[in-house]
């Protein structure tokens, strides 16, 4: 009722304003009628209207008022909610491969040790993990997504890659091995998904960016007998969050492949710092089809320790026309290096070592490249050509690598 009142003070003053009108303009002469017309009722004018028949015409134009508006849209009203891209290609890649990521339970004696993420590798039954999932571990239970559990037995570890092999009998019906990258031409920006189970919440999926490139990962293994520090080259550094129980799980590209295996995290309360690192695709083609096959997986051995990273202040100190390539600190007595004839460095003045600059033509501006070539692209027993930079000289040695102790 207020509203109909509301139109109708509305509408009054304008009709009545258009009624005005009509009444001014109106001819002062008379007029010559149209024969077709000349029978027709003349309207009557607006002089001629009772007060009666002016409040019709108001509630007439009010009712056509009020239905105009109920015919028209309210400009506020809600729309269908959109799907983005993004958020399509997320839910489809999860129930692509959540199947195919296992939560991995570890027993040591009858009582559970530890726990943490795999997926499958092969229609066999082979699942990737971490080393550090499986060490110490008596027996391996496997949870599917669909809650199917099963044993598994460990195939083989590797504690420099931190890479290990499960294997159970045969895997629940429709499940799919999940692909690994066969490109490792990765981008910092790119959009990656980590799917595994943090703190045993299984089936979890978490999105970020690739944050970093080239990183490293020490060794599981700690320290050599030869005193030098193994580790692992051209790790991937992500953002996706990960927390303890993804270890072992995927990595992956918005195409549902493997680009990595998620290892570890940067935290000084040990979740998720937005600083993760996962094992690259490289690592899990070169090393997996060894472990599966040969359970352990043999590294090419150069018996040479390096500087890793030449500062300038360390330039100086060494005497070197420049600062990139890889520094011989010290050499192991009998080693492929010793046979070859590099040179270390005075342990007194950190002086005379060779500057390796190229192995194999391939150049070598750091230790981090020299670690990802003897990583990924040479093997044991392999000769390759050493180019070195020695006392102002280039020289090119033979070198056999040997197999790492």
């Amino acid at each position: 009722m207020r509203q109909n009142a509301l139109v109708r003070w509305l509408v009054l003053p304008l009709l009545l304003v258009v009624l005005g009108c009509s009444l001014s303009t109106a001819p002062q002469q008379p007029q010559e009628i149209p024969a077709a017309t000349a029978d027709a009722t003349e309207p009557a004018s607006p002089a001629q209207l009772s007060a009666e028949e002016i409040e019709a015409l108001v509630d007439a134009a009010v009712a056509e008022q009020l239905a105009q508006t109920e015919r028209t849209p309210v400009a506020y009203a809600p729309g269908p909610v959109i799907a983005t891209d993004l958020e399509e290609t997320l839910t489809s890649l999860y129930a692509r491969a959540n199947p195919a990521v296992v939560y991995i339970i570890v027993g040591s004696g009858g009582v559970s040790s530890g726990s943490g993420s795999g997926f499958v590798y092969t229609r066999e039954g082979h699942i990737v993990t971490n080393n550090h999932v499986v060490t110490g571990g008596r027996s391996y239970e496997v949870v599917f997504s669909n809650g199917e559990r099963m044993l598994a037995t460990l195939v083989g570890a590797d504690p420099d890659s931190d890479l290990a092999v499960l294997k159970v009998e045969a895997l629940p019906e429709g499940i799919e091995p999940l692909a690994v990258a066969q490109s490792d031409a990765l981008e910092v920006g790119q959009f990656v998904v980590a799917i595994g189970n943090p703190f045993g919440e299984q089936g979890s999926m978490s999105l970020g960016i690739i944050s970093g490139l080239g990183r490293s990962l020490q060794s599981q293994r700690g320290t050599t007998t030869g005193g030098s520090t193994y580790s692992l080259p051209e790790v991937i550094q992500t953002d996706a969050p990960i927390n303890p129980g993804n270890s072992g799980g995927p990595l992956l590209n918005l195409n549902g492949e493997v680009v990595g295996v998620n290892a570890a995290i940067a935290s000084t309360t040990g979740t998720s710092s937005g600083v993760g690192f996962s094992i690259p695709a490289a690592a899990i083609r070169r090393v997996v089809p060894s472990l599966i096959s040969d359970g352990r997986y043999t590294y090419p051995y150069m018996g040479v320790s390096f500087d890793g990273e030449i500062t300038l202040e360390e330039q100086d100190i060494y005497g070197l026309p420049q600062i990139q390539g890889a520094y011989v600190v010290s050499v192991t007595s009998g080693g492929p290096g010793a046979l070859a004839g590099l040179i270390a460095a005075d342990p007194s003045t950190g002086r005379g070592g060779d500057l390796i600059i190229a192995l194999d033509e391939r150049p070598i501006n750091s230790f981090a490249d020299l670690n990802s070539f003897l990583s990924f692209q040479a093997s044991a027993g392999q000769t390759i050509a050493v180019k070195v930079l020695r006392g102002g000289e280039t020289v090119t040695l033979s070198l056999t690598l040997g197999e790492r102790p």
